[in-house]
């Protein structure tokens, strides 16, 4: 993985000195909060119901052990004994004190750690595909060039103060595990008719209260052109993204009212306009973010064993749901589940966070990666070790077999943390667990996801999920509106609300009746949610869970 050079360290160093020295003045009345608002969201740092909360920026999804035993103990020395996974593969921790974070920043600075830009209207934190590296279809490995955008972007004046929030994504392979559509900019690295390497370019995704998904603006970009490109995107859309309405603010309101076309004539002539071989990529600067990437010492496996005693069936679930295929034999990769019942999804211990360094570093190269789905993976496993590491994660409650099933929800911290959320979404993800924990009934139901958002920001995606759940409010009441038809990847799409929103009291209820439908209409085992409902369409789920009602 990526290990900073002394340049990062001088910026870092300098941008804790530069906050303290703001908290500092903030604290003693010499900053308004009109003034420090910008200035400590640009630092990742929120005031939420309760407390203030902290986002640590994860560059595209990757830890070292001693990356996550510093998370440990900032945990266990500056919030409850606990931190949270997002679903753009950060960290956040939600019971900090304001003071405290110039101390947690210095902390994080000595592990190559910092949360710049992981709020605020500029280039967030770059996601990426969780596989990355390790999975057998890829074009090429997506990270050193995440890193070359995480550096370009970092801190870049131009693109300080956008008209909104921007994301972007890179992959390398045909299946999209990074959600590149629901991006600002997705980037797929692909290869053209003599075999170069390059990018295709989406732009224009983002969910909120008007989802949409990217649109392809370039078929294929020569790797040596991104940053220039994608600072040809940058600035038109910082020259003509609304500012007046910070709900119609993002680059996919701006897209959808030019049409892709004449966006892309846009950014076509204002690359052409800026082009210069300075922009250019060289091969050098590629070569040095790929050195920091190289595979590491794989061991010369011939055997697959994967197996222990017949009658040991927990052990054989959680191979069946929470391994994953490695490219090279004799590995694979592990899924550490982040969802049980009584915790939010995505919390992790500071307990679990230090067994799981240790057990990075015994199996696992030292190195754990976060993902999407509020989840965490040891990437590089020998097959004859999965036994030893599933008994260690089992004892942890980490080995939940359940990963792509029902309940491996992805849930944002919703009212019970966040100022912006209409409604709890943490009960309502509690209340379905209680009706689906029989494990051979979620098998059978194969994967399946379920998304639940507090707000219309949709922090946990619920747009994109099968079924879909978003907390609204009503009269002061928490209701919460269903969607369905929801998925990611190469067939990405947008639920559809299902009808008028309902009653916390309902919700659970509601699911269930959807599932029931979904398994009286599938053809067999392999027929996928998604297929059933394209192939019914909405009415049937819709007259079972409103119909019903008395």
């Amino acid at each position: 993985m990526y290990r900073y050079d002394e340049l990062d360290h001088q910026v870092v160093r300098n941008r804790v000195l530069q906050f303290s020295n703001q908290m500092e003045r903030y604290l003693k009345g010499e900053i308004s909060e009109e003034a420090f608002l910008p200035l400590r969201l640009q630092n990742g740092l929120y005031v939420q119901k309760h407390a203030p909360m902290l986002r640590v920026a994860i560059p595209y999804g990757m830890l070292s052990s001693n990356q996550l035993r510093m998370l440990a103990r900032i945990c266990w020395d500056h919030d409850k004994g606990y931190c949270h996974i997002t679903t753009r593969q950060n960290v956040q921790f939600n019971w900090v004190q304001m003071h405290e974070v110039p101390d947690i920043l210095n902390a994080l600075s000595s592990v190559e750690m910092h949360s710049i830009q992981t709020s605020g209207n500029c280039i967030r934190n770059t996601t990426s595909d969780p596989l990355a590296g390790v999975c057998d279809d890829e074009v090429a490995d997506p990270r050193p060039y995440c890193e070359i955008i995480r550096q370009w972007s970092s801190l870049h004046p131009e693109f300080a103060f956008l008209p909104r929030k921007f994301k972007i994504a890179v992959i390398g392979a045909e299946e999209d595990r990074a959600s590149i559509r629901l991006h600002d900019i997705g980037l797929q690295l692909v290869l053209d008719e003599s075999g170069a390497l390059g990018f295709k370019v989406w732009v224009g995704g983002g969910l909120g209260r008007t989802p949409m998904l990217a649109q392809v603006v370039r078929e294929f970009l020569p790797q040596e052109q991104l940053l220039g490109y994608l600072k040809a995107i940058l600035r038109v859309y910082n020259r003509y993204g609304r500012r007046d309405n910070k709900y119609k603010a993002r680059i996919k309101i701006l897209v959808g009212s030019l049409g892709i076309e004449a966006f892309s004539q846009q950014v076509e002539a204002e690359y052409q306009k800026n082009y210069r071989d300075d922009t250019l990529l060289t091969e050098e600067e590629i070569d040095y973010a790929k050195s920091f990437f190289s595979a590491p010492e794989y061991a010369p496996l011939i055997a697959e064993e994967t197996t222990a005693p017949a009658a040991d069936t927990a052990y054989g679930r959680w191979l069946e749901r929470n391994i994953w295929q490695h490219k090279v034999p004799g590995y694979r990769i592990v899924t550490i589940s982040l969802k049980h019942k009584n915790r939010a999804p995505g919390d992790i211990t500071t307990h679990q966070l230090e067994q799981i360094a240790d057990l990075a570093e015994q199996y696992s190269f030292g190195e754990v990666r976060s993902t999407q789905q509020q989840n965490l993976l040891l990437t590089d496993v020998k097959g004859s070790d999965l036994y030893a590491l599933w008994k260690q994660l089992d004892a942890l409650d980490l080995a939940t077999p359940t990963a792509g099933t029902l309940i491996d929800t992805v849930c944002c911290p919703g009212g019970d943390f966040c100022n912006l959320a209409n409604a709890r979404s943490l009960p309502i993800n509690e209340a379905i667990l209680q009706r689906f924990g029989d494990l051979q009934q979620l098998y059978n139901l194969g994967d399946l996801s379920l998304r639940i958002s507090g707000c219309i920001n949709a922090c946990a995606h619920h747009h994109i999920a099968n079924i879909g759940i978003l907390g609204v409010d009503k009269n002061g009441e928490e209701f919460y509106q269903i969607t369905l038809g929801g998925e990611t990847g190469q067939r990405s799409s947008i639920g559809k609300v299902l009808g008028p929103s309902l009653p916390m009291e309902r919700v659970a209820s509601a699911v269930e009746k959807i599932i029931d439908v979904y398994v009286e209409h599938r053809a067999d085992s392999n027929d996928s949610f998604t297929a059933v409902y394209e192939r019914l369409g909405k009415a049937p789920f819709k007259e079972r869970v409103y119909a019903s009602h008395s």
